[in-house]
């Protein structure tokens, strides 16, 4: 048999949209280990939010959080650990320069901290998940550390706008992204961090060449790796830019889309 490596985004791609793995999915994965193929999972969330379907599927592997910004094996701390954060002096910019963009708040995070500029019941919620430190303040005061990440949330016409700043000022130490609807969240990690990075450590570690590396994804966070993996694979409701790199697409997650390929492909 040849071993392969399949890394598995999570939004979009292993969970259905209530944020649950389908009966069938879990099976079909867990029927891929037995088989003796190593699978991984390579999220844009940190692994606090992401660690609850690690331990559903009982993987004991490495994960890619935040990413690419952050790779490590919650089983096995002599793996190593790859943080990539960004500079502060560049986010104490960032935040400076928002102001004139009247962004409604901006969010960073640091491994399992998280400071808001804001006050936002509606952010606390949904960044909640696994019970984060949560600090509340003007960030270029209260953020000590380099964060993993910081997001900008903005109204939908101002998203544009701020992403040309960012490419324009500081193209040379960050990499930036929006989320798709309802939220306009503009993403900023350093530059050159993505999931290949953390997928290409992984599939090294194992000794797997490329070609036998398959990678599912949705969004655009996703498109690095589609492309660096041997066989890329766009769900059926990935964004169209990302069905234009993929190798293949399957079907959507509510569909089961991960499961029908894995079956097809690996003859499980």
């Amino acid at each position: 048999m040849n071993q392969h490596l399949i890394a598995i985004d999570l939004d979009g791609t292993l969970l259905k949209e209530n944020k649950t793995i389908s009966e069938r999915t879990y099976d079909v994965i867990q029927q891929a280990k037995q088989a003796g193929h190593i699978v991984v999972i390579a999220t844009g969330r940190p692994y606090r939010a992401s660690k609850m379907y690690y331990e559903q599927l009982g993987l004991t592997t490495p994960i890619v959080n935040f990413n690419g910004a952050f790779v490590h094996h919650p089983k096995d701390d002599s793996w190593g650990m790859y943080h990539t954060p960004l500079q502060l002096e560049t986010v104490r910019e960032i935040v400076e320069v928002s102001r004139k963009y009247n962004v409604r708040n901006i969010l960073a995070e640091v491994m399992d901290d998280v400071y808001f500029h804001e006050h936002d019941e509606q952010l606390l919620d949904l960044f909640n998940l696994g019970n984060p430190n949560v600090y509340i303040g003007n960030l270029r005061d209260i953020l000590r550390k380099e964060p993993t990440s910081i997001l900008i949330l903005s109204d939908e016409q101002n998203v544009d706008r701020i992403r040309t700043y960012l490419s324009e000022v500081h193209a040379n130490v960050i990499d930036h992204r929006s989320w798709t609807a309802p939220w306009h969240v503009i993403e900023i990690v350093r530059t050159g961090i993505h999931k290949a990075v953390g997928l290409e450590k992984i599939a090294s570690f194992y000794g797997i060449p490329r070609e036998r590396v398959i990678a599912f994804g949705d969004e655009d966070n996703d498109i690095e790796m589609l492309k660096w993996a041997g066989v890329g694979v766009a769900m059926g409701n990935a964004i169209e830019p990302l069905k234009a790199v993929a190798d293949d697409i399957t079907k959507t997650n509510e569909e089961d889309g991960v499961a029908v390929y894995l079956q097809s492909l690996l003859k499980l």
